[in-house]
């Protein structure tokens, strides 16, 4: 028996994937755990910002953190929204200097279509992991969120900017011209961004997930309306566990929420 606040996996690359579940006890290593029967108790909910025992507004954090935290300001989900490079604050300067004045890259990945998105080069391949993506690209680097996040405005009219999460964990996707979407990324990327584009392309990173079987139709659990789950533990992508039953679990999206997790033989 486990018992713990949730909070999104920790990933290690490998082929495939392995990933880790962090409770009270320590790291349990999920991996292990596919083809065994999980059962899922919720128990309550803990604010991951403040840490007290109160109902969860949005990732993880209460109502009040959500709208106060600098780790939820709204230039997190729209990086031209940045505004440390000119010195100006948002919720806490100091938090929001050291996060944004890093370098970023711009990205297309594939998972159930193509899409182009933003993150901190520090979170690559982590952020290609959690999106559930099996293949992705590096389109450019630049030195700080607020470039990367007007590279992805301009290219957000020619690519999707979402994930289909539902066909992603049917494993349905389209085949992609690889060359032909970098190069059409670069040739719509605002002039100011171009001198950042290296003459030589980037590979294409590929991921393999821990899945022995995907379902063919997607059920989500939802802990508020069902507080106790048991079923067959089949696969691992992205942030969700997935299920025999063909119901699926969003870890991430269920942070702050207090399970007890047992293994059932």
């Amino acid at each position: 028996m486990f018992e713990g606040i949730l909070k999104k996996m920790t990933s290690e690359i490998n082929s495939p994937i392995n990933y880790f579940l962090h409770m009270n006890e320590g790291f349990i290593h999920l991996n292990q755990c596919i083809g065994k029967n999980l059962i899922i108790s919720h128990k309550g909910s803990q604010c991951l910002n403040c840490l007290k025992e109160l109902p969860i507004f949005r990732q993880g954090f209460c109502k009040s953190c959500f709208f106060e935290s600098p780790a939820v300001g709204d230039w997190i989900m729209r990086p031209e929204l940045s505004k440390a490079h000119l010195d100006q604050v948002d919720r806490n300067l100091e938090y929001e200097k050291k996060i944004q004045l890093q370098p970023h890259v711009i990205y297309l990945a594939l998972s159930s279509h193509l899409k182009v998105g933003v993150t901190r080069k520090s979170q690559l391949p982590t952020r290609w992991i959690d999106q559930g993506a099996h293949e992705a690209m590096i389109i450019v680097e630049l030195p700080n969120r607020y470039l990367a996040g007007i590279g992805e405005v301009a290219l957000k009219d020619f690519f999707s900017d979402k994930t289909n999460w539902r066909k992603m964990l049917q494993n349905e996707s389209q085949p992609i011209n690889w060359n032909e979407a970098f190069n059409k990324a670069i040739d719509h990327l605002p002039n100011e961004l171009k001198l950042y584009v290296k003459p030589i392309k980037q590979n294409i990173e590929k991921i393999y997930f821990p899945v022995d079987f995907y379902p063919s139709k997607v059920n989500s659990l939802n802990l508020s309306k069902t507080s106790l789950y048991k079923g067959k533990l089949t696969g691992i992508r992205g942030q969700y566990l997935l299920f025999e039953d063909q119901t699926v679990f969003n870890i991430r999206s269920n942070e702050g929420q207090r399970i007890k997790l047992q293994l059932s033989f």
